[in-house]
């Protein structure tokens, strides 16, 4: 027992027995206040009148009912459990929806912290002061931007690619297993992604060799320039070593490696096409985005009323694809201090004025024509013969 405790029980048992206030606050140097309150204490009954007790107001501001605390951890849990977003947003919409009044985002992180739930996150990619041209979504089916994951493989070394696509305007995905990246498999890929998602106006990449060709032959356009063209899609090809400006796919390619088919002992091909259909078909349907206002993307499609566009066969066209005759593929790159940029091998100058800055070159198939864009604005336009 503390020597405070003793104080208080023998200055008590002191004033009990008929000893004057004065005196007793006297000799231990204390405040009669100080006595009196140890005396109401002591008449409480309480065998721990003496202890220090807890000065904590009763009505905390930042108190959470138990009861609200406990429907907080166990959808956290269920959320994580089917692999959906489990951050405190995700969780206030999911209490919102079970009828269940959620309260503040900063309550719910405390609380999920708490019970030692936090899951680390990255930070947001900051940009740097270069303006880059980027591919704005305006409505579903607008813009769709796609990706190769791999080589993969399943249990019993069979090897795989999966080739992801995301609409930017409603979130959706799609996703679709190969065999290898050669031109016919990625061409079946991109159509049964289409016949799912829709046939978008503007498809962007990355530099794949199978997206736009060879560099051997920079204006011989490649498999998937002659699909999109032949489908009146419009190609965009980002900057090459530059894959954060296909974030949103980028983005999704991670959350297919830590939850998709990759998570489970698949042995055959049929397996993994089931369980591939599987996490899309979840991912459209309950994944909740803080952009798209905590619905999912096939609510955001289904609210947007856009008619989208699909292939009228369920095959894809057989490679080689014919020749073009109309439409128009771009190309964003950044130019360097010698003012050239590199279009699928072919070496092309440019004004100084685009030096250090993102230019946009779209050829004109039906035109046969070059043009080079900065900050929205023409600032060449050249014949470009295609072979």
């Amino acid at each position: 027992m503390s020597e405070t405790v003793l104080e208080r029980q023998r200055a008590v048992a002191r004033y009990l027995k008929g000893e004057s206030a004065t005196a007793i606050c006297h000799s231990v140097r204390r405040s009669r206040e100080w006595l009196y309150k140890w005396v109401r204490r002591q008449q409480t009954g309480d065998g721990d009148w003496a202890e220090e007790q807890s000065r904590r107001p009763s009505p905390s501001p930042r108190h959470v009912a138990p009861d609200l605390a406990a429907a907080i951890v166990t959808t956290r849990r269920s959320l994580q459990q089917r692999q959906l977003f489990c951050g405190a947003q995700a969780i206030a919409w999911d209490l919102a929806e079970g009828g269940t009044v959620p309260p503040s985002l900063r309550t719910i992180s405390r609380v999920v912290a708490r019970h030692g739930l936090v899951t680390r996150r990255r930070g947001p990619y900051v940009p740097s002061g270069v303006p880059y041209p980027a591919l704005r979504a305006e409505r579903p089916g607008h813009v769709h931007q796609t990706d190769f994951v791999g080589p993969c493989f399943l249990r019993g070394a069979v090897r795989f690619y999966s080739l992801h696509s995301v609409d930017l305007g409603s979130g959706r995905c799609g996703t679709q297993a190969l065999p290898n990246r050669s031109s016919q498999p990625t061409l079946d890929a991109l159509w049964a992604i289409w016949l799912r998602l829709g046939i978008p106006e503007h498809q962007q990449v990355d530099n794949e060799m199978v997206f736009f060709g060879s560099r051997a032959h920079p204006r011989g356009l490649g498999p998937l320039i002659r699909l999109c063209l032949a489908m009146d899609v419009e190609p965009w090809f980002i900057p090459p070593a530059e894959p954060w400006r296909n974030g949103v796919v980028e983005k999704f390619n991670d959350r297919w490696r830590h939850f998709g088919p990759l998570r489970q002992p698949l042995t055959s091909r049929a397996a993994l096409a089931r369980a591939t259909r599987t996490f899309e078909n979840r991912h459209n349907a309950h994944y909740r985005y803080s952009k798209l206002g905590g619905r999912t993307p096939n609510a955001v499609l289904a609210a947007s009323a856009v008619s989208l566009r699909f292939p009228a066969t369920p095959c894809a066209p057989t490679h080689p694809l014919p020749k073009p005759v109309r439409g128009r593929y771009h190309a964003i790159r950044f130019v360097r201090q010698d003012g050239v940029i590199d279009l699928f091998g072919e070496r092309l100058r440019v004004p100084p004025e685009a030096v250090y800055a993102y230019v946009r070159a779209t050829v004109d198939v039906a035109q046969q024509q070059l043009s080079v864009v900065l900050d929205g604005r023409v600032i060449d336009q050249h014949a470009f013969l295609l072979r």
